[in-house]
């Protein structure tokens, strides 16, 4: 039903429009980071400093903040209460540095205050890892397998589920910690209102890189369940 030629129809119905609004983004938010990576914030305050700000804004000791290779590669890690800062952020007096790492420090509050759909995400991690890694591999299985062995289809749905469960989940994580962020730089005036615009286009575009890899996570699903239940026919 869903071959033509050997061809999966399937994959250019649902995943391409997802590979291009994915792309889209991507380049968005490199785009809009180099933009204002170029431009100085008006108090002269780096990434570090700025994450810094943050976490003291809102009350939060005890976290360290590092300094970590590659590009657009921050991220905070809550095992370790570790924020870690590429070299781009870290060490740049720019708009873009701040509202990076005012984001990274929003996850950090987040962790100290015991926020409700960080601590979900958190513990669907290794479910979700596991979906990801094992629930592909017994979906191919299925597909060379008989029909009456569709179990093992399903089974490989099931455990991908997880690891989309943990696309949605991760959602509101991630616009809530840019709304943390925008909100102290915008409370205590860290940025000006030029300033403050141009770090919210960079924490939009990257949240909608998020959008869309929920949404090809829950597009591939549907391809999954479409192309298991075309086998029962």
């Amino acid at each position: 039903m869903f071959y033509y030629y050997g061809f999966d129809w399937t994959y250019i119905v649902f995943m391409l429009p997802c590979f291009i609004l994915s792309l889209v983004f991507q380049t968005m938010v490199q785009s809009r980071f180099s933009h204002y990576s170029k431009i100085r914030n008006m108090r002269g305050m780096t990434g570090a400093q700025a994450a810094e700000y943050v976490l003291s804004h809102y009350g939060v000791y005890g976290v360290r903040i590092e300094q970590v290779g590659g590009n657009l590669t921050d991220h905070f890690d809550p095992g370790t209460n570790v924020i870690r800062l590429s070299q781009n952020v870290y060490n740049t007096a720019s708009v873009a540095a701040v509202g990076i790492a005012c984001h990274e420090a929003g996850h950090a509050v987040q962790h100290a205050q015991n926020y409700l759909p960080n601590k979900i995400r958190g513990a669907i991690v290794p479910a979700a890892r596991i979906g990801s890694n094992f629930g592909w591999i017994l979906f191919i299985v299925g597909l060379f397998l008989p029909v009456q062995y569709s179990f093992v289809l399903w089974l490989g749905i099931i455990l991908f589920s997880a690891s989309v469960l943990f696309t949605l989940v991760t959602l509101p994580v991630e616009f809530d910690a840019s709304r943390r962020a925008l909100k102290c730089i915008r409370e205590t005036n860290l940025l000006n209102t030029e300033e403050y615009n141009g770090t919210k286009k960079v924490l939009t575009a990257a949240a909608m890189t998020y959008v869309a890899a929920a949404a090809t996570a829950l597009l591939q699903l549907l391809r999954l369940i479409l192309i298991s239940n075309s086998r029962r026919r």
